[in-house]
């Protein structure tokens, strides 16, 4: 038999046959590589070959092919290595050798197998006897525990070398440190009080027991002995006569169940005495009986025809007559009225049958984890024949066993993460208040906002798999991820549009062809321009920037006058005249450009002009032409203006001047009608494709994608100002703006799914009948949404389909067979053991029961213990009647109810001659009439409990527009159900199921709860004027508390001293300032006075009208009030003049200043000039053409600076709530007398401005707290009773941040389950011990088994229980099997020495260490002690018993000696534990205090006594006198002791110890002088310099202030102990 491996590779297909023969050699050749590498080969005595060790097997194949290798060399015998040629090269050994190659598949064949680890063992001892214990050992010593590893074959576990598995696997550790806990010697309690005297007179006993609290462990002490026994006297002497022994009828236990083939058995006779059993019926010590059960062997019995039918046999037991010694006696002497029965019926045990073992189970452990925990592996058999009577019960029906304990071999077990999708849209609406969101349209929101993802779960896939793309993997069940959950809610921005900003409309052009290079007709446009200061963004682009007018005779290039030379006199100084000037070419702008471009005839070179004669009127040129007064003309308006002259100078005589008409000149203006026209362009559109554009090498490819190139296209309208489109050719053509430009496409972005999940499971059992089909289902998550013409997702996400074709459970029922007749005991063993001639009394009848399928064909019973529950009795009492037996009638029917609570009863009759016998007559035990409560159907329903929280319909909100907020929202106020339980009772209060009274079992009542009201502020107050008419200022906008939130609505900003919440922005603003300034008309004639008809020439008055003008956009000025105008700068109205008279020279206006320098220099001048128009007679001068004055700072020349404001507040766009902003400041030109200018003047010096006048900031987001979506339903926690409820939860995604809403009080809510009655079996307590019909001996005790419905509290509630029927508590077979109901006991007699009752268990205790469990698992442990009631049966006592048991939830105890008061020297000592109990072992012995204290020397001063510490002391009112040796001296009386004061002698001196021990503490008190050596104290010496001070200062102070008494010399007093004065205060 053999198998075939077939290899495969680049070069073809190579293949050999393996037989199970060359296992042989596969092992064998691995053996060899153990031989001892260092054979030496001799030569000679001196030199010899030395090997290394092989090494390991190589070769190119694994198999046969393989080689090893070795080192080998010759050494001398001192050690050295020499030459190859000093050894015998014949001797040499082989450096090479053929070899196995172990290949990687043979990992399959080998393993490693590991046993358990050994017993811990003492570090030191190396083996396993255990070191003997000393008093050193405090809480634990080290160990060491040892495991065997072996290399074996996986298919027959036989040993192989190790050095297989080597080549797979490191080999596991032999050893590993352990620690053995101290011996912890047996712990029992205090003894109990004395029992009673065991007799009433004369001489008796009696004793006092304890019980075990722990067992000795790990080579603890025993156990002392658990009983104290003593005599005890009556004052009562037993009277004369009275008997010495006292007979007790004692019976002994049932035989096992006998079937009556075995009758041989018994002897014949009415009563057998066994006088052996007196001296051999002794207890056996027990020390730990950790699981104790008694096992029964039974006679092995042959099986029925029908399998599950029950055999009666019978028992028997003895009953003889003891005395109080322990010594068998007559049974005459024992009182015998109806002697306890020797023989019963009984069950012929059968044994539990079960099936063979199904095949292991896979292993549950597949992948190697880090934990490195073993799998296991069960394997299950099933019950063939339940036990009967007593035999044996059914072994364990499961096996479990380790599997994969080292894992090395398996696959790396997969891990688990979290994955999350693509963050969802931005959502601005979330962040609204309630008052926002009624005033705000959402769609055009912006800023920041917050936006959410998808969390799920997925299985990682191996890290050297390359990823190129968004992982696809398949999600599975939350439960797999471990640690922390990532984010869910983040925040985010929307960009707002920004507003494009232009600058003021130009003032209208020229007249000028659509193309100045290719002019048409005489049609023409005039333009106007505005700039783009800033770009728009968004949805918010520009308006037109230009406007055209439609024009007659457009001109393009004209001639312009650049300048004109004097006038030139043909003859003399005045007349006619010729001025030359100079004529250019100029565009529309102003600007030079080629003469040919102007069409029309250039303008002479020369022209005529008059320079006036003396006598002449002379007139000023004229001035500019004023604005216009209409931007353009209309029907009713026309656009004029006007320019003016003065007269200079006053003609002769003869002459005169131009009338007042000819001064002044008036033409129309803007005479072009007011249409307007521009084209507008709409928004670019969207970025297409264009096959007509080819732009090769557009796209660029670096892993990622192509960016190709497309077209974005806008309409472009001509538009009618004030009436909409026209056709485009009433817009000038060559400024239509683009229609088409390129644009780069953006990539697409396919949409991306996960795959599909897992189907649900579907149930692994059959279905019962007439169920429902199950489904299951599965799901996949989109990853990345569709974009860009990408591929769209998929419509199906979720799909569900049914379960494939389940089986349906098979029917299976028991079938009963009817009852055979009542068995009794055989009457041959009844007149054996009685005599009895009648076969009469107590039974047992049995009935067969098989199992049968649906069709009534008999099946196994595993089928039916499988399918149709517990096995119907099979057995029962019964009983035939004797002749001496009460006879009765049948029962009557029960009488008629009379309602709900009443009882019905049915009777019976005595018959026959049972009516003459008194004993029948006995109602006690024959009762006639029995009773039993009416059935009742009526039900009551009450409340229970309270209302549950108020719970929303989880109905998601139709048409919300804010997604998954809306339904957030939505859930957390408004109308909804609150639920309260009902109970429902019957007519005597007990609890019965809900469906009698109500169909959910619950009430519901309408509840709301009320919708958080956000803080509401009033609206923005309207911008207030700027504070400044010239330059930057401030301007503020405000908001007002008006309502508070309430309900946990979102807060309020901060609040003032006034509680009011004030909410403002303040920006910066600028006033133009040339937006007013004062306009003047020209200057009037100037008047003179004349007096008797002088010429009106010389010196005179003039005037000229002013006024304060507001000038708007383009060069419309308006009339304001005069205030808003600088006072300080307000012009002249009237002025001083000169008219030249009619010979004076007349000269011209005079030119503006010129300017000075700048930075203003004082040292320099200004002038100005003016030129003559009109030469003076022969006599006469003119004035002077020049004027100059001193430049003067501040005067006739200014300095100038930038300064910049503070920064505004950050301001968001007009639709963004939160995020970023901006925030400003702005500059002004500051002029050095401190006012205000138009920022051009410094932008015209070219002044730095190394300021930022704009930043970015950001406005914290109200960001409010986001809960969940409520979980499902939880199942009720309580399958019935009143405890039971249904639990949902939520959990917080994101608190609240600033003046956010903060989070819903509620995260979890509860609402009640329907109030169901439990069943419950209720087991009694133990019933004495009894005997039957004997006074002690082999008895029973016995304890009830019944069904009782209750509330979920039972028994600690004080609803009442009520015993059921039986069904409803389930299998009462198995409870009974699975609790005991009987117990054997022992009822001693009179004089027996015997065991107590069990103590109970102890507490739960665990072994520790240092205060820390040194064990998982406590123990506890219980006792029985001895108790002898007559001192001649002692010797047949039992031995005292105890038990332990495993237990959970232990606690560690510390022990601990505790001592009483001193009395008399003496004192109580005892130990205890930590939880104030009082034992006898635990504390150390070592550390025990002693009970009698001595004091050495002995005190036997005066007044002296023996001290706590072993020091003598003096008694109360006496202070000790110490040695120098620190020994008490004496004992002196302390003054005014009354007074509690006292002198110390010396510093030794010591307080005598009083009664209580603090008293006790401050009496070890003392000042010693000397210390442990012998020598004193520095702090004497120092005591002793102070005094000494002390005594030289008060000497100093008595010889300064008091007179100096004679002194009498006499000798120095001797010296006396230092001496302190004590006041009884603690702290000297």
């Amino acid at each position: 038999m053999g198998w075939t491996m077939i290899l495969k590779d680049d070069s073809g297909v190579t293949g050999w046959t393996w037989r199970v023969g060359n296992y042989l050699l596969l092992s064998m050749s691995l053996i060899g590589m153990q031989v001892r590498s260092d054979l030496e080969f001799p030569k000679d005595r001196n030199y010899m070959w030395k090997t290394g060790q092989w090494g390991r097997c190589m070769g190119e194949e694994c198999g046969t092919d393989g080689f090893q290798s070795r080192t080998v060399w010759c050494i001398h015998s001192e050690g050295w290595t020499t030459h190859h040629s000093n050894c015998r090269h014949s001797d040499k050994p082989e450096s090479k050798r053929p070899c196995f190659k172990v290949c990687e598949w043979h990992q399959d064949l080998f393993e490693w197998e590991v046993s358990e680890w050994g017993p811990c063992v003492l570090t030191p001892f190396q083996s396993n006897v255990l070191k003997p214990r000393t008093i050193k050992c405090v809480t634990a010593q080290h160990g060491i525990q040892r495991r065997k590893v072996h290399c074996v074959r996986t298919s027959n576990h036989t040993a192989v070398t190790e050095r297989i598995c080597e080549f797979f696997s490191p080999r596991p550790v032999l050893e590993q440190a352990c620690l053995i806990p101290c011996p912890h010697n047996c712990i029992i309690s205090d003894f109990s009080s004395w029992s009673s005297c065991s007799r009433t007179c004369g001489t008796g006993l009696q004793h006092q027991t304890r019980h075990v609290l722990a067992a000795p462990m790990y080579g603890g002490a025993n156990c002392p002995n658990l009983t104290q026994t003593r005599t005890c006297t009556n004052l009562l002497p037993c009277p004369v006569g009275e008997s010495e022994h006292r007979y007790s009828l004692k019976v002994g236990p049932w035989s096992e169940c006998r079937q009556s083939q075995h009758k041989g058995l018994w002897m014949s006779g009415r009563t057998m005495l066994d006088f052996t059993m007196g001296d051999t019926e002794r207890n056996t010590v027990k020390r730990h009986i950790q699981s104790s059960r008694h096992q029964h062997h039974h006679l092995h019995h042959h099986h029925s025809l029908k399998g599950l039918d029950v055999e009666i046999g019978y028992q028997t037991r003895q009953v003889r007559c003891v005395r109080s010694d322990g010594k068998n006696a007559m049974l005459s002497l024992c009182t015998l009225d109806k002697g306890p029965g020797t023989f019963q019926s009984c069950i012929m045990p059968r044994d539990c049958e079960t099936s063979d073992w199904s095949v292991w189970s896979p292993c549950s452990k597949t992948c190697r984890a880090s934990d490195m925990s073993p799998g296991f592996r069960v394997r299950t058999r099933s019950i063939t024949q339940t036990p009967i009577g007593l035999g044996k019960e059914c072994a364990t029906l499961e096996e479990k066993e380790a599997c994969n304990i080292i894992g090395d071999l398996l696959p790396n077990c997969p891990r688990y993460v979290w994955k999350s999708t693509d963050w969802g849209d931005c959502q601005v609406a979330s962040l609204l208040s309630q008052q926002d969101r009624r005033l705000n349209n959402i769609s055009v929101l912006c800023g920041g906002g917050i936006q959410t993802r998808q969390l799920y779960c997925i299985q990682v896939l191996d890290n050297s798999t390359p990823h190129h793309r968004k992982e696809v993997s398949r999600p599975v069940s939350r439960h797999l991820c471990a640690g922390e959950l990532p984010s869910a809610v983040q925040p985010c921005s929307i960009p707002c549009p920004q507003l494009c900003l232009l600058s003021s409309w130009s003032s209208w052009g020229a007249c000028l062809h659509d193309n100045c290079m290719e002019t048409h007709g005489r049609k023409g446009y005039r333009q106007r321009r505005r700039e783009m200061l800033e770009e728009g963004s968004g949805s918010e682009s520009c308006s037109h920037l230009l406007e055209s007018m439609p024009c007659e005779d457009p001109a393009c290039f004209l001639w312009q006058v650049q300048s004109e030379g004097p006038c030139l006199t043909s003859e003399g100084n005045c007349g006619n005249g010729t001025r030359t000037q100079t004529v250019t070419c100029v565009n529309s702008k102003g600007q030079l450009v080629p003469e040919e471009l102007c069409e029309d005839e250039p303008p002479p070179k020369e022209v005529s002009c008059v320079m006036a004669c003396s006598g002449d009127c002379v007139l000023s040129s004229w001035s500019d032409w004023s604005s216009c007064s209409h931007s353009c003309s209309s029907k009713n308006s026309e656009g004029r203006q006007s320019r003016t002259r003065t007269i200079l100078g006053l003609p002769g005589e003869a002459k005169a001047c131009p009338a007042a008409t000819a001064l002044e000149e008036w033409r129309t203006c803007n005479d072009h009608p007011c249409t307007t026209f521009y084209w507008e362009a709409s928004p670019w559109g969207p970025c297409i494709e264009d096959s007509s554009i080819n732009l090769n090498g557009s796209g660029y490819w670096n892993g990622t994608a192509t960016n190709a190139v497309g077209v974005q296209i806008r309409k472009v309208v001509c538009m009618k100002m004030g009436v909409g489109p026209v056709i485009p050719k009433r817009c000038p053509e060559s400024v239509r703006p683009e229609t088409i430009q390129p644009c780069l496409l953006p990539c697409k972005k396919d949409c991306i799914v996960t795959l599909f999940s897992e189907w649900t499971a579907c149930p692994t059992t059959c279905l019962p009948v007439n169920s429902s089909v199950p489904s299951q289902s599965r799901y996949r998550i989109i990853i990345q949404r569709a974009a860009n013409g990408g591929q769209e997702c998929p419509d199906t996400l979720y799909e569900e389909r049914e379960c494939e074709a389940l089986l349906v459970c098979p029917i299976y029922r028991w079938k009963t067979h009817r009852w055979h007749p009542c068995t009794l005991v055989p009457d041959s063993v009844q007149q054996g053991m009685t005599g009895a001639s009648e076969s009469c009394g107590k039974g047992l009848e049995m009935r067969g029961v098989s199992c049968v399928d649906e069709y009534d064909e008999m099946a196994a019973v595993s089928e039916c213990l499988r399918w149709a529950g517990p096995i119907p009795s099979r057995f029962r009492s019964c009983w035939v009647p004797c002749r001496d037996d009460c006879t009765f009638s049948s029962w009557s029917k029960f009488s008629e109810c009379s309602g709900c609570g009443s009882r019905r009863t049915r009777k019976r009759t005595l018959t026959g001659r049972s009516r003459k016998q008194d004993h029948c007559l006995r109602e006690d035990l024959y009762p006639l009439v029995e009773s039993e409560p009416c059935p009742c159907e009526e039900f009551v329903t009450q409340p229970y409990g309270n209302w549950s929280s108020c719970i929303l319909s989880e109905t998601p909100a139709q048409g919300s527009l804010q997604g998954w907020r809306g339904r957030r929202e939505a859930s957390d106020c408004g109308q909804g159900l609150r639920y309260r339980a009902v109970v429902c009772l019957d007519h005597e209060a007990y609890l019965v199921t809900p469906d009698h009274c109500s169909e959910s079992g619950l009430v519901e009542e309408i509840c709301h709860i009320p919708c958080p009201l956000d803080c509401k502020l009033s609206d923005w107050s309207p911008w207030s004027a700027c504070s400044a008419s010239c330059g930057s200022g401030l301007k503020i906008r405000s908001k007002w508390l008006r309502e508070k939130p309430f309900n946990g609505g979102r807060p309020c900003p901060k609040l003032d001293l006034k509680n009011q919440a004030q909410v403002y922005e303040a920006v910066p603003c600028r006033s133009e300032c040339g937006q007013y300034e004062w306009v003047t008309d020209p200057w009037s004639v100037c008047t003179i006075n004349t007096v008797d008809e002088l010429p009106a020439c010389g010196e005179g008055v003039q005037s000229r009208k002013i006024r304060c003008v507001r000038r708007d956009s383009g060069d419309q000025v308006s009339s304001v009030n005069e205030t808003l105008c600088d006072l300080e700068e307000i012009p002249l109205q009237a002025q001083t003049c000169v008219l030249p008279c009619p010979n004076d020279c007349v000269m011209s206006q005079w030119s503006q200043w010129s300017t000075c320098s700048i930075p203003c220099n004082e040292s320099t001048v200004r002038m100005r000039t003016r030129h003559m128009l009109r030469p003076p007679v022969a006599d006469r001068v003119c004035p002077d053409s020049t004027q100059t004055e001193p430049c003067s700072l501040n005067s006739t020349c200014f300095s100038y600076h930038f300064n910049v404001s503070s920064w505004s507040t950050c301001q968001l766009s007009e639709h963004a709530i939160c995020g970023q902003g901006t925030r400003t400041r702005l500059l002004d030109c500051i002029r050095s007398d401190g006012k205000v200018v138009d920022l051009s003047m410094c932008e015209e010096l070219g002044l730095p401005r190394p300021w930022r006048l704009a930043m970015n900031c950001v406005v914290d987001c109200p960001f409010n707290c986001i809960l969940s979506d409520w979980a499902p339903w939880t199942g009720c926690s309580h399958t019935c009773g009143s405890k039971g409820v249904v639990i949902r939860s939520r959990s917080m995604l994101q608190q609240a941040h600033e003046e956010g809403r903060p989070c819903a009080s509620q995260l979890s809510q509860s609402k009640p389950c329907p109030i169901s009655p439990c069943y419950s079996w209720l087991l009694s307590d133990w019933s004495p011990c009894t005997v039957e019909g004997a006074e002690c001996g082999e008895g029973k005790r016995e304890r009830n088994l019944t069904c009782v419905v209750h509330w979920s509290d039972w028994p600690d509630n004080p609803h009442p229980s009520k015993t059921v029927q039986d069904e409803k508590c389930g299998d009462r077979v198995r409870k009974e099997s699975e609790q005991e109901l009987q117990q054997p006991c022992f009822v001693p007699c009179p004089g027996d020495c015997h065991l107590t009752e069990w103590s109970q268990w102890s507490s739960c205790q665990l072994t520790c260490l240092e205060g820390r469990s040194f064990e998982t698992v406590g123990r506890q442990a219980r006792s029985q002690a001895v108790v002898i009631q007559v001192l001649e049966n002692q010797d047949s006592c039992p031995h005292q018993i105890f038990e332990t048991r495993p237990c959970k939830g232990g606690k560690c105890h510390s022990y601990e000696w505790r001592t009483s008061a001193w009395n008399d020297n003496e004192r109580s000592v005892w130990c205890q534990r930590s939880d104030g109990v009082n034992v006898t072992g635990g504390c150390f012995p070592q550390n025990r205090p002693t009970t009698v204290r001595h004091c050495h020397p002995p005190c036997t001063k005066p007044f002296s006594h023996c001290k706590q510490s072993g020091v003598c002391g003096c008694e109360k009112g006496y202070t000790e006198v110490m040695t120098t040796h620190g020994f008490l001296d004496y004992c002196t009386k302390t003054p005014g002791a009354d007074n509690k004061k006292a002198d110390v002698k010396t510093s030794s001196g010591r307080l005598k110890p009083g009664t209580t021990q603090i008293q006790d503490l401050f009496g070890e008190w003392s000042l010693q002088p000397l210390g442990p050596d012998g020598r004193i104290k520095l702090w004497v010496f120092g005591l002793t310099a102070g005094g000494f001070i002390l005594i030289l200062f008060t000497t100093a102070v008595a010889f300064l202030f008091c007179k100096p008494s004679k002194q009498s010399k006499s000798a120095s007093p001797p010296q006396k102990p230092l001496t302190l004065a004590y006041d009884g205060d603690v702290d000297m």
